[in-house]
């Protein structure tokens, strides 16, 4: 029995640290240094950063910020630190400006990229990561994204609300497996993957862009315009890509967003405007090719 007590005793002694410090982190503070409120999920804080400034147009649609211009950072603790990661989405002539106050604050740049092709004007993609102190990390962000013109004025108030969702999405939520989110007038999937790469020994989960991120912006007569990002490990790159070229779901881009996840995976991003339901079927059916979570 003594045994027994003192095993416990050790346990509790060991554990007792860890909550400790993660109730040491004021997320007030990160929220205001970085002049926004998070989104939690589990224990991931994740900050909308859409470029709802940006008049972006591709093949005649106008791209909605949930579409294709939704930056984001999320921060996951790891004890009295955390990591960051995010996705930061930029003018041509505002990423070296950004990309400068972020390394002398000491953050990382994972990648920069399109995501899409042909948009005017032309939009890229910065992915950022770090670890330490949160509340100084979100004075980063904030500081550099001074360097640009990403909005972070709350929206004003009697703003018009979203429009509806012109698309059968209960039917979209059959042919994907999932159910999607109306959010800013598109329509959005999430789709998870079976086993979730690791960073820095952490599941790079959802919230921290660790999922097939799929998204519907209606066009008119049950057509919608596409895109997003599907997360693949290098052996279903090229069984991915041919599904979705089967399916005449045009392929934009294939790159990585992290340094050293594992196992090693690369990001496929594509666009389409057609019918809604058969694109549906074209990327449910690229879905397939890979290791995703069955629903």
């Amino acid at each position: 029995m003594t045994n027994r007590l003192a095993l416990a005793a050790l346990l509790a002694a060991l554990t007792m640290p860890a909550f400790a410090y993660a109730a040491e982190i004021d997320w007030n503070k990160v929220d205001a240094a970085l002049g926004k409120s998070a989104v939690l999920s589990g224990d991931v804080h994740r900050y909308g950063l859409p470029r709802s400034d940006l008049k972006v147009t591709l093949d005649g649609v106008a791209i909605k910020p949930a579409l294709a211009l939704g930056g984001w950072v999320a921060f996951a603790p790891m004890g009295d630190e955390a990591m960051v990661m995010g996705d930061l989405v930029l003018l041509e002539t505002e990423i070296t400006p950004v990309m400068t106050k972020l390394l002398d604050g000491g953050l990382d740049i994972t990648a920069i990229h399109n995501h899409i092709l042909r948009a005017s004007p032309a939009t890229f993609y910065m992915h950022v990561g770090g670890h330490g102190d949160p509340e100084k990390m979100a004075t980063v962000i904030r500081s550099a994204l001074a360097s640009s013109k990403t909005p972070f004025d709350p929206p004003t108030t009697g703003a018009a609300p979203a429009p509806a969702i012109d698309l059968d999405t209960a039917k979209l939520d059959e042919i994907m497996g999932v159910k999607g989110t109306a959010t800013g007038g598109v329509y959005q999937f999430g789709v998870p993957r079976r086993d979730p790469p690791l960073e820095m020994g952490m599941k790079v989960t959802g919230p921290l862009g660790g999922a097939n991120a799929i998204n519907f912006q209606p066009t008119g007569n049950g057509k919608a315009a596409i895109t997003g990002d599907f997360l693949v490990t290098g052996n279903e790159v090229s069984p991915l890509i041919r599904a979705l070229r089967a399916n005449d779901i045009e392929v934009t881009a294939i790159h990585s967003h992290m340094l050293d996840e594992q196992p090693r995976m690369f990001f496929i991003h594509f666009w389409a405007n057609d019918d809604a339901l058969k694109l549906a079927r074209g990327v449910r059916a690229a879905l397939e090719k890979t290791a995703i979570a069955k629903s």
